[in-house]
């Protein structure tokens, strides 16, 4: 059977859930439909035209980037533009086009796991988390001939997920009471009598996007004429998903020597520092792409050096005054490094889901700073 769009997409779903990608983000996907095969894969960091031209020359089906094509409503699509050039071409050809970006960076095992271990950081934390609002807990009750069944349903619809874990629910059993009316039907009991029924309560995480899906699908399969249910908005700390990371080196180095680390590791001729280079850093914070923002949460943290990109006059005077180093080494460098270890996770992952399609990195990119 031949792989489509709708096959693939629950995969980098697992892989980078989009419901960890910040509000103002545009991820998922943004050309195609779902009917589209997908014999061949793609992963950039950026939907450029040079890089979708090359894509539909080597008929490529589907590209996955990290930045979207479209960050904001489109009010039109101008063929003359470069956006307008890349859906005219991945139209044409049957290109879908599919972006996991802030997702893909707060995710476990994405841009700032990976860049972090480019520095050569251990006994990570979440430089910046938060409350996981898009999450429900669902308590159905079920009875005891048919708890395997619900749970397989659960389990295949994704529901169940609890940090890296899978498959995570919990269960108590107790006495359910109830009397049908005279239009029900019954699996259990009797009409116009008090009935009791051994129970199990099963409590099961989900993302609140899939409440529809998941639901339909157990009604399908509770043996109950109305399926007894409550959906639990859940607000808790999520210390294993969110944007950039603090971690420890293995030994203490000087800005200079760990700046030297980062310029082999991250092929970089330059690198814009902030700090003196006489004492000893071994608490560092990262965050990948543009990550002014987290200097404050890098200080609290009590990093010694904040890696990150685009870091402008600003941050670099409230790093002096906060007494941490900074090193630039731009927004390029600190996420191109994904794209390889995107393709590698997206071809086990669509092994294991016994999906047949090739996936390789696009290796046409490069950083569009030259440092003269």
């Amino acid at each position: 059977m031949t792989a489509t769009v709708a096959h693939i997409l629950p995969i980098l779903e697992r892989l980078a859930p989009s419901r960890l990608a910040e509000s103002w983000d545009n991820v998922g996907l943004q050309i195609g439909s779902l009917n589209w095969p997908v014999k061949r894969i793609w992963t950039a960091l950026d939907p450029l035209p040079e890089v979708v031209e090359k894509a539909c020359q080597n008929d490529v089906d589907l590209l996955v980037t990290h930045h979207p094509l479209f960050f904001k409503a489109i009010k039109r699509i101008d063929a003359d533009s470069p956006a307008g050039r890349v859906a005219q071409m991945a139209l044409g050809r049957k290109l879908a086009i599919y972006s996991a970006h802030t997702n893909l960076d707060s995710v476990a095992g994405g841009v700032n796991d990976v860049l972090a271990e480019r520095v050569g950081l251990t006994n990570l934390c979440v430089l910046s988390g938060g409350p996981s609002d898009g999450i429900c807990k669902l308590v159905v009750f079920v009875p005891g001939t048919h708890v395997k069944e619900i749970l397989d349903t659960l389990f295949a619809m994704e529901a169940g997920h609890l940090g890296n874990y899978t498959c995570c629910s919990f269960r108590c059993d107790g006495v359910g009471t109830f009397l049908p009316g005279q239009d029900t039907s019954p699996a259990f009991g009797k009409v116009d009598a008090l009935n009791q029924v051994e129970e199990s309560r099963i409590e099961i995480l989900l993302a609140r996007a899939d409440e529809k899906r998941v639901v339909s699908a157990l009604e399908k399969v509770h043996p109950y004429e109305t399926m007894a249910y409550d959906l639990y908005p859940v607000s808790r700390y999520d210390t294993q998903t969110g944007l950039g990371r603090v971690g420890e080196l293995s030994r203490s180095m000087s800005l200079e020597a760990l700046t030297s680390r980062l310029k082999t590791t991250l092929n970089l001729t330059t690198a814009k520092v902030v700090g003196s280079a006489s004492p000893a850093i071994r608490r560092v914070a990262v965050c990948s792409g543009s990550g002014g923002s987290l200097l404050a949460a890098a200080v609290a943290a009590g990093a010694q050096a904040y890696v990150s990109g685009d870091l402008g006059y600003h941050t670099a005077r409230d790093a002096q005054q906060a007494g941490i180093a900074l090193i630039d080494v731009g927004h390029f460098a600190s996420e191109r490094l994904i794209v390889d270890v995107l393709a590698k996770a997206i071809e086990t992952a669509i092994a294991d889901a016994g999906v047949s399609a090739t996936v390789a990195p696009a290796d046409l990119e490069t950083d569009p700073f030259e440092y003269l």
